[in-house]
Order: structure tokens, then C-alpha cells, then sequence
């Protein structure tokens, strides 16, 4: 439990008093300073602190020195400050706007579950976004937020469980709540997949080795594909095995994203890892639309030539007049034949772009592998244990004998690959659609990539706690309740403010300084609140959630926060 105390500190011949906060941090006690009231000497006589102390005796109903006289008691022994966050409650108004109690009030009802799940699920999901923990530390911290109820540590595993049983149902009930009900239209959402790897060597239904792409090749992995919409929110997510292969992750989205959301037509954006024939087919025989990135060096001859032809090509230039930036349309149609030896014919259009600084780019990391190979043919021992990604890339072997091996560089394939410096490719089905619309729809891709990383990095998804399949499926449904929130947050603030960028962390860090310093004499007890980040103070007023006044009582503050009864805020603009 954090405490605050008030600390005198002596500068030269100056005493100053300052509201500093006592903190464990990794088994070690730390201090922070609150606030800093100034020298001693200026306070006695500084008529606004004063009306702060009187004002704190009223509401602690504590004589002051003038009714002393009169009989009445004199000042008690005040405790040691504990300090509370109410800044949660910004996570609690979401939890409630986006309906995620509702779901899981209907995934409880019905059942002999006797705690309540939305209250337990939401604790966890909580301490995901304001300071991420185990199950144990969670429970054994909960006391810090203000008014929060009390949840057991085994509801906690026993909300996994349930959790992992009706995951699909509380996914379509949430896409009904804020998509179906509030006539929100999905026409193009964004897939990628990405690994989560644990400090374990035991395989079973869930975990197995496989590709990783964190590099944790030694490790059991599970493989997670995510669907986001157009604004960065998560729609809906999949867990696959461990030594599941990207491309084969699209067929089981696919039929889950007509099943459980009822979309009977979008475009999936996604990148190279998804690009396959037999994927493409897959989304075409769905009904739905693609726009994905495709490999420009492994196209047909007669492709490459259209895609270097120095024609057709509509250019962007810059405000000196410099080329910026060039794209063209090239109409493509995607043959092949599938396992069965039947054929298909995939009516595309390629949309050809290229940039000088992509060029530049392409040309130094090029240079970077040349120098790379030259180092390995200096040392032709080290060649068979490179990388293949590496400078092993531009290296020949030009002789077949495998003991008396004779290696050089491959200046034909430096020499091919120079011819595409600055190009890149998207193929798409959607022939209606601009090439600049496909262009600016698949560069927003990079908000699924940031998905990942905040999921992994901010709030945490790994460390994974948890040993047993459906408990890890549970702490993953943890996880994307915590992200869901997270991401409407943000785009709350971009609502408040078109300029404001903030991060996550930042957002953290805002709502963990709205605390409230609860004291305690034998005349009863005080909340005095903590000076709050200003961000934290624009969250508050954009949910019409009241800002404690800076002296308090328990009944004043619960009725301000409305913790006495139940809060249903209305659908907000910013979904």
C-alpha cells in the first residue's frame, strides 16, 4: 500500500515542507514528491494555505485553534496518508460505454456463477492499462483504487475459464453493441498476425514451436491474428498453434468474420505474409475484397517490364518542384491452378508506386549487404552458417563441389535488384477503386502494426502467467478488452484536440496522478486530492466525469463519482 506523509527538508537556514508519496518499487521503498508547499516560514503567513487547513478542519470537523478555549477538544493525531487513484474511473465510464459490462452481465446470466464477472474481468483488464502485473499482484493491489469492489483471487481464474468458454459470443455481442446498433458500416478492416512466445520447451494443444518473429526460435509460441477497422479499433481476434504458417491463419478469420459480425462485404488489407493465391481465392470465393502488398522481384518477366516501363506514370511533385512521388495502374490478371488442378483466374489491378527516398533507401541497404558479402568471401568458412537474408544473398557458388567450394559475388543479382530501387507494389481486386484511395487505404496498415506493439509493449500481453490452454485464451480476452478500451481513449482525445498525439503511456501516466490522499484523525476521515496531469484533467471533463473538490469526504466523493447507484452513459460521437 502506498502511504503519503508530510517531510521537512532543511536548505541553508530555510526549512521546507513538501507532500511526498512512500512506494515499493521491485522490493525497494522509494519516495516521490507530491507537492511542494515552499519554505516554513512563508507558510505560516500565506492566507490561501491557511484557508486550505481551515477548510480541511471543517470537513474533518476538527476544532480550530480559536474554539480550543471554548471547551472543545483540541487537534488529534492525524494518520499517515493512503493514497487512491480515482483516475480509473475514466476505464470504468468505457467499460460501460462500450457495453463490455452488458456482455458479460448476458455471459453470466443464466450460469451459477455468484460473483459478478464484469466487475472481476474488468480489475484484471484494468491493471493491464494503468500498470500491468500477474493475477497474485493484481489482487494484492486492488485496494489502491478509490471505492472499487473487493474481487476474490480464485474468481479471477475462474473469469479466465469463462472468459475462454463464450470468447465468440462476447466478441459478436460487442460488434452488435457498437457497430450493428449504432448503424456503424465496416467496409474495410485490417489482418496481420504476429507471435507470442513463452519461457517454456513444454508443446501442447495451444503452444508449439514454430516461426517466430520475435526471434524466440527455442521457445513455445502461440500465433495471433487480430482484425482492426479503418480507425485502429480490434474487431475481433483468433488463436492459432504455435507452428501455424501466417497464410493459412486467413481461412478460419474468414469464416468467423461472416459467422460471428454477420459483414457480408469487405476488403482486407493485410501484407506479403498473407499474399498467397490460394488466399486470394479464398477472399474472392467469400465475397469480400483485398488490397495487399506484392513481391515485385518474384513477378513474371513480362509483369517486371510493365512495372519498370517509364510510362503511364502520374507524378506528385513536391513545393520546389522536385518529384515526390509517382504511381500508375497496370490491369493484372492473377492465374493459377489450385491442389485439386483446378484453375482460377484472379481479375486484379497492380498499383505501381515509386519514391525517390524509397530509392535512396533500398540503394543503402543494398550497399549494406554488399559490404556484408565481402566480408563473408574474406572468410569463406563463415559463408555456410550465414543468414540467407544477410549478406549470404549476393553470394554465388561457383563451383558444385561441396568440399572445395569457390564463392563470388553476385553482381547479377546486385545488378537486377538495383533495377528496383524505390518501387513498390499493392495488388487489389477492388478495379473500381482509385489508385490513390488503394494507395492511402493500405498505408494505414501501419495501425494493426502499432496494435501489436502496444498489446506487447504498453499493456503488456507477455509475460504469460498462465500454464493451461483455456487460461491463456482467457488472458487474451483480457488483454483485447484492456486494448479495446485503450484504443476508444484515443480516439477520444483526438475528438477533444485534432493535434493532441497522445500515447498510450502518456495516457497512463495522466490517469495513475489522479489520487486522492485519504487521512484519518479520531475526529473521522479526509480525502485531499494530489495535483493531476492536465490530460488527465481534459479525459474527466470530455465524459462529463466531476472533479473531486480538494478536500472531500467518502460520501461527498461517491456521490460526486455516482458509485451509489448505476452509470449508463449514453453511445458517444467518437465511435
Amino acid at each position: 500500500m502506498r502511504t503519503v506523509f508530510i517531510k521537512t527538508t532543511k536548505v541553508r537556514n530555510s526549512e521546507y515542507i513538501k507532500l511526498v508519496e512512500s512506494y515499493r518499487e521491485n522490493g525497494k521503498v522509494k519516495h516521490r514528491i507530491l507537492y511542494n508547499f515552499g519554505r516554513a516560514d512563508l507558510i505560516k503567513g500565506n492566507e490561501s494555505f491557511l484557508k486550505i487547513v481551515k477548510r480541511l478542519c471543517e470537513v474533518a470537523e476538527i476544532p480550530l485553534a480559536e474554539s480550543i478555549s471554548n471547551g472543545k477538544p483540541p487537534l488529534a493525531d492525524c494518520s499517515e496518508a493512503t493514497l487512491y487513484n480515482y483516475g480509473y474511473l475514466a476505464y470504468w465510464y468505457l467499460w460501460k460505454d462500450l457495453c463490455i459490462d452488458s456482455c458479460l452481465d448476458e455471459s453470466q446470466s443464466g450460469t451459477k456463477i455468484n460473483y459478478s464477472l464484469s466487475e472481476t474481468v474488468f480489475l484484471m483488464s484494468l491493471q493491464h492499462l494503468l500498470e500491468p502485473m500477474s493475477k497474485l499482484q493484481t489482487h494484492e493491489h486492488q485496494n489502491q483504487y478509490f471505492h472499487l469492489p473487493k474481487i476474490n483471487l480464485h474468481h479471477m481464474y475462474r473469469a479466465l475459464d469463462r472468459l475462454c468458454e463464450q470468447k465468440e459470443e462476447i466478441e459478436k455481442e460487442l460488434f452488435e453493441y457498437n457497430y450493428v446498433r449504432l448503424n456503424k458500416k465496416i467496409d474495410v478492416v485490417f489482418y496481420d498476425v504476429t507471435t507470442i512466445h513463452f519461457e517454456s520447451v513444454i508443446a501442447d494443444e495451444l503452444k508449439d514451436f514454430g516461426f517466430s518473429k520475435n526471434g524466440k526460435y527455442n521457445e513455445v509460441q502461440v500465433v495471433l491474428g487480430m482484425i482492426i477497422d479503418e480507425n485502429g479499433i480490434p474487431v475481433g481476434y483468433e488463436l492459432f498453434k504455435g507452428n501455424t504458417f501466417d497464410g493459412k491463419t486467413m481461412v478460419k478469420s474468414l469464416k468467423n468474420i461472416k459467422k460471428r459480425f454477420g459483414i457480408n462485404r469487405v476488403i482486407i488489407v493485410a501484407d506479403r505474409g498473407i499474399n498467397n493465391k490460394i488466399n486470394l481465392n479464398l477472399i474472392k470465393e467469400a465475397g469480400y475484397g483485398y488490397i495487399m502488398a506484392a513481391k515485385i522481384k518474384g513477378a513474371a518477366v513480362a509483369l517486371q517490364k510493365k512495372i519498370l516501363a517509364d510510362d503511364d506514370f502520374i507524378n506528385i511533385h513536391n513545393q520546389d518542384g522536385n518529384l515526390q512521388f509517382r504511381y500508375k495502374t497496370i490491369e493484372y490478371e492473377n492465374i493459377f491452378t489450385d491442389e485439386n488442378n483446378v484453375r482460377h483466374n484472379l481479375s486484379e489491378n497492380m498499383i505501381i508506386s515509386y519514391s525517390p527516398e524509397r530509392a535512396k533507401k533500398n540503394r543503402i541497404d543494398r550497399e549494406r549487404l554488399i559490404e556484408k558479402a565481402k566480408q563473408l568471401l574474406n572468410n569463406p568458412e563463415k559463408i555456410k552458417a550465414s543468414n540467407k537474408r544477410g549478406g549470404k544473398k549476393y553470394i554465388d557458388q561457383v563451383s558444385p563441389e561441396k568440399d572445395k567450394a569457390i564463392f563470388a559475388l553476385a553482381t547479377d543479382k546486385i545488378e537486377q535488384d538495383a533495377k528496383f530501387d524505390g518501387y513498390y507494389a499493392i495488388q487489389t481486386s477492388e478495379k473500381s477503386m482509385a489508385a490513390k484511395d488503394i494507395i492511402d487505404t493500405y498505408h494505414t496498415l501501419w495501425k494493426i502494426e502499432e496494435s501489436f506493439r502496444i498489446m506487447k509493449t504498453t499493456l503488456e500481453l507477455r509475460p504469460v502467467y498462465h500454464s493451461k490452454p483455456q487460461r491463456i485464451q482467457g488472458h487474451f480476452m483480457v488483454c483485447f478488452l484492456s486494448f479495446l478500451m485503450e484504443r476508444k481513449m484515443e480516439l477520444l482525445l483526438q475528438d477533444i484536440d485534432k493535434e493532441i498525439t497522445s500515447s498510450p503511456n502518456k495516457i497512463r501516466e495522466a490517469l495513475n496522478t489522479m489520487q486522492l490522499a485519504a487521512v484519518t484523525t479520531n475526529f473521522g476521515e479526509s480525502f485531499i486530492k494530489t495535483r493531476s496531469h492536465p490530460l488527465g484533467v481534459k479525459i474527466f471533463k470530455k465524459l462529463n466525469l466531476k472533479i473531486p473538490d480538494n478536500i472531500n469526504t467518502r460520501d461527498g466523493l461517491i456521490s460526486c463519482f455516482k458509485l451509489h447507484g448505476e452509470i449508463f452513459p449514453t453511445q458517444m460521437s467518437f465511435l
